[in-house]
């Protein structure tokens, strides 16, 4: 029988806790969902201490399990039953997360039991299911345990602290092999290693977790990439904006976030003043506040800001990885105020920009785009009248459509606020990651009361639509570090040329070229160093410089210089002019 992937994932996450509380009898069982990839279980094994080498021995017994082909029996009892069975296996865990089913208004409890071919039941665990029926339908080599992680009880951080097996799983051996073969280049790829070899950004325990440092090679890449984001905007008329790290509490009670969002936020205080203030986790309340400053008449609309501004959030320390996911958070971020029947041209101007700017970085191929609408079952869950939500779903879908899009519709997906595209990419090896974003809001204006005059006249409210094309200045570098594996399009390479004489002979000519090279606007390096030619040439090959120029005594007399291009491993020689004119277009090209 086929069963879907999430099913047999289930199933092995249940037959993982059964191998667990085999070798492991007094410890406590939690949580164990299928996930993308795989499944995992929490467990708590009190005061034995759990290492990550057990794990062999763990997947060897759940192969042991599905070869003596147990089933899978569902039963149900009585809530209040089901607590009492509970409380005498001692699945502390398990009685909680009944008792709060109770109380959500649950009268029976649902239990999968294991069973040989004897007829001896070996395993039960609460669970709603679905399993396989008998464990033999599982092939045992298209699942791997993976690895431990803490995680608190039901997320939060003052319950328990658990103990998380991971693992993948997929519907055959080659996917899954195709997986792990991924990760192992991932590895690879890790930024936060490439990183510290390349000296792009630092992570220094004395400024704290989640503050990345950016070096100065590092900043040359934000820089370019920041750039290359307002030559995108500053042509669509867009207009760049500033504004400041702090605010009052006021402005977040105007927005809504105070009360909601303010355990995410950090408070400052006056040293001299004693005044309180927050430290902005978002620009958009700033923007209505430059927006409101105003009186634009429908003629002046839409509106549009652009500001690359930092903001800061108080992420959990253990989520806190690299450039990945931070607490200062840099955010492409814009919000263009429109007439609603605006939004389909505002929409289409900003797919544009994503399309520009992920076709430069060679992330267009097997992109997809969620249209994330309203759940219609529940419209009062959502802000704003139906007709502006019909016009700005339909213009969504519209532009999607108008712009070639690859979309799903997915209903329910939508922000209470308005709808939205997310956009999704995938890296060089296959990740998927959500990127850019166009999301059309209804409630910043209506809580900010801002207006504009209409064609008669009157106060009407703007639809604001928040767009980010990179997302987190930090994150998408850290992602663009493992997409290019530390070798960079030349436009974004810290060092896109390295000199190289041969001996000390000809450091004469090397500064010559070096000096031509500066000139000309290209970030070159001179290696002067007493290292030997193979060594000078495996330095800037470890460095990823993209082009290593050797100079001799040829190249001296010739004007030239010998070509490495570390990307494709061609040499050529070719005039030093010859060479400077071409490698000026592919930095003005932004080819890849």
């Amino acid at each position: 029988m086929s069963y879907p992937i999430s099913t047999t994932r289930h199933s092995l996450a249940h037959i993982m806790a059964q191998s667990v509380k085999s070798l492991y009898p007094d410890v406590k069982l939690a949580i164990g969902p299928d996930i993308e990839n795989g499944f995992y279980y929490d467990f708590d094994f009190g005061e034995t201490k759990f290492e990550e080498s057990a794990l062999k021995d763990i997947e060897k017994k759940m192969k042991n399990i599905i070869k003596q082909n147990q089933k899978f029996e569902h039963s149900t009892m009585p809530i209040d039953e089901a607590i009492a069975f509970l409380e005498s296996k001692g699945e502390s865990y398990k009685v909680e997360m009944a008792r709060d089913l109770k109380t959500s208004g649950e009268t029976e409890i649902g239990f999968y039991r294991n069973v040989t071919q004897q007829g001896q039941e070996v395993f039960v665990d609460m669970c709603r299911g679905p399993h396989v029926e008998k464990t033999i339908e599982i092939n045992e080599n298209i699942f791997k345990l993976d690895k431990i992680a803490g995680a608190y009880w039901k997320g939060d951080a003052k319950r328990e602290m658990l103990t998380r097996i991971y693992a993948f799983a997929y519907e055959t051996r080659e996917e899954l092999d195709a997986h792990l073969k991924m990760l192992e280049e991932a590895k690879k790829r890790d930024h936060r290693i490439l990183g510290k070899k390349l000296k792009l950004f630092t992570i220094s325990d004395l400024v704290g977790a989640g503050l990345p440092l950016m070096q100065p090679k590092g900043m040359i890449i934000r820089k370019a990439i920041e750039d290359y984001l307002w030559e995108l905007h500053a042509e669509r008329g867009y207009s760049r904006v500033w504004t400041p790290h702090l605010a009052k509490e006021a402005l977040y009670e105007c927005s809504g976030h105070a009360g909601h969002y303010m355990d995410d936020m950090f408070s400052v205080k006056g040293g001299s003043s004693g005044e309180g203030f927050y430290v902005k986790p978002m620009n958009c309340p700033h923007h209505m506040q430059l927006f409101a400053d105003n009186q634009f008449s429908y003629r002046d609309m839409p509106i549009r800001y652009f500001e690359p501004a930092t903001v800061y959030r108080d992420e959990k320390s253990g989520q806190l990885s690299g450039l990945t996911r931070v607490r200062s958070i840099t955010q492409d971020d814009g919000h263009l105020f429109c007439r609603v029947d605006q939004i389909k041209a505002e929409v289409s101007t900003i797919v544009d920009i994503i399309k520009n700017f992920y076709t430069t970085f060679g992330l267009m191929e097997g992109y997809w785009v969620s249209l994330s609408v309203r759940d219609p079952a529940n419209p009062e869950k959502y802000l704003g009248g139906d007709d502006v939500w019909k016009i700005a779903e339909g213009a969504l879908e519209e532009a999607a459509k108008d712009n070639g899009l690859n979309y799903k519709r997915m209903e329910g997906e939508a922000a209470f606020y308005g709808p939205k595209l997310d956009f999704m990419f995938k890296d060089a090896i296959g990740r998927e990651w959500q990127l850019a974003t166009i999301q059309c809001d209804f409630n910043l204006p209506n809580r900010f009361e801002l207006s504009f005059i209409n064609t008669i006249g009157e106060k009407e409210r703007p639809v604001v639509i928040h767009r980010a094309i990179a997302g987190s200045l930090e994150r998408f570098m850290g992602i663009m570090i493992e997409h290019f594996a530390g070798t960079f399009p030349l436009w974004l390479a810290p060092v896109q040329t390295v000199v190289v004489p041969v001996s000390e002979n000809f450091i004469g000519y090397a500064e010559e070229v070096q000096n031509a090279l500066k000139k000309a606007g290209i970030r070159s390096e001179l290696d002067s160093s007493n290292d030997g030619l193979n060594k000078k040439v495996r330095n800037a090959e470890t460095a990823h410089t993209n082009y290593i120029l050797v100079v001799g005594e040829k190249e001296m007399n010739e004007k030239s210089v010998a070509v490495r291009n570390y990307k494709t491993k061609e040499q050529s020689d070719m005039k030093l002019d010859i060479f400077i004119e071409n490698i000026q277009k592919e930095i003005e090209n932004k080819g890849l």
